[in-house]
């Protein structure tokens, strides 16, 4: 089922009909174009960087459009990403979709906000003696650190890495004094680097380990490394929010592009991804769909929900 997109051009070759069943879809493929659309998906989750916005920073006006009509067909519609809950909520109306968000998971699962329910809440953030390790096993390196915290990155230092990512992610920054600040627990660390310095930056975390404390880490973007709960992932906020919504998983489409939205892409009922994602979250997914720069969300949506 994962290989759906190759099985079509088969049929196109051969112009046959076929009945196939994905994760409990039945769908009819008639000489390569599918003919009953995804018609049980309750529930579209999208990330946002490389996947939902474009590379102006938006929400191109065709996937709005197609957003606007899954919520009209009464599905529910929300965003499944790593940046905290509170920078998302200040940039809905910047992105477009202000209005059109029905629920958020933040911070790679660890926080989730619910308009529909009213629900905020967070869970599974890492000690700060814990993050105050890692920063020292990476001392001496050609990076910066950052925390989310409400709707600011939270840096020790003031640098280029830091600038630059929060003119992209369109965030305040601000400089603290981390042994202060990491007086209590923190949702993730983020480690930011060149991209040619990545390599180095994986490399020195696989030495990394704490006698009091458990983590975990993913490369998460070309300059973004992260560290985080191992309980924490996009999937175990996904499976909140779906049950608060008594959706089951199987119901559910997601779209994402990088290495952090694997394990959502694999337990989605239907996972998407982007033409331009990882080549490991492409391996488990059901459809590749155009790139987020060509309305790869509106054009599946179009062809296979509505």
């Amino acid at each position: 089922d994962r290989n759906l997109f190759i099985f079509e051009k088969f049929l196109l070759k051969k112009n046959t009909n076929i009945v196939i069943k994905i994760k409990g879809y039945i769908i009819l493929l008639s000489g390569g174009i599918v003919m009953n659309k995804l018609t049980n998906i309750k529930a579209v989750m999208c990330d946002v960087d490389g996947t939902l916005l474009n590379q102006d920073g938006i929400v191109s006006p065709a996937t709005v459009e197609a957003i606007k009509k899954i919520r009209e067909k009464g599905i529910l519609f929300g965003l499944s990403t790593g940046r905290d809950v509170h920078s998302v909520k200040t940039l809905l109306t910047v992105w477009g979709i202000s209005g059109l968000v029905d629920a958020i998971v933040g911070t790679g699962g660890a926080e989730i906000y619910d308009y529909q329910l009213n629900i905020d809440k967070s869970s599974y953030p890492l000690d700060g003696e814990l993050i105050k390790d890692i920063i020292k096993h990476h001392e001496g390196m050609d990076l910066n650190f950052a925390i989310p915290y409400e709707g600011t990155l939270y840096a020790p230092k003031d640098d280029d890495y830091i600038r630059d990512l929060a003119r992209d992610d369109r965030v305040p920054y601000k400089v603290v004094d981390f042994d202060v600040f990491l007086n209590e627990p923190r949702a993730k660390l983020i480690i930011v680097c060149a991209p040619d310095y990545m390599d180095k930056v994986i490399e020195k975390s696989k030495t990394f380990s704490n006698p009091n404390y458990k983590s975990a880490s993913l490369k998460t973007a070309s300059i973004l490394y992260e560290y985080m709960d191992p309980r924490v992932s996009k999937t175990h906020g996904l499976q909140e929010v779906m049950a608060m919504h008594k959706i089951e998983m199987t119901d559910l489409c997601t779209f994402g592009d990088a290495d952090n939205d694997y394990d959502m892409t694999l337990n989605a009922g239907v996972g998407v991804v982007m033409a331009n994602g990882s080549e490991k979250t492409k391996s488990v997914a059901d459809f590749i769909t155009d790139d987020n720069n060509h309305d790869g969300i509106a054009n599946f949506i179009n062809k296979y929900i509505l």
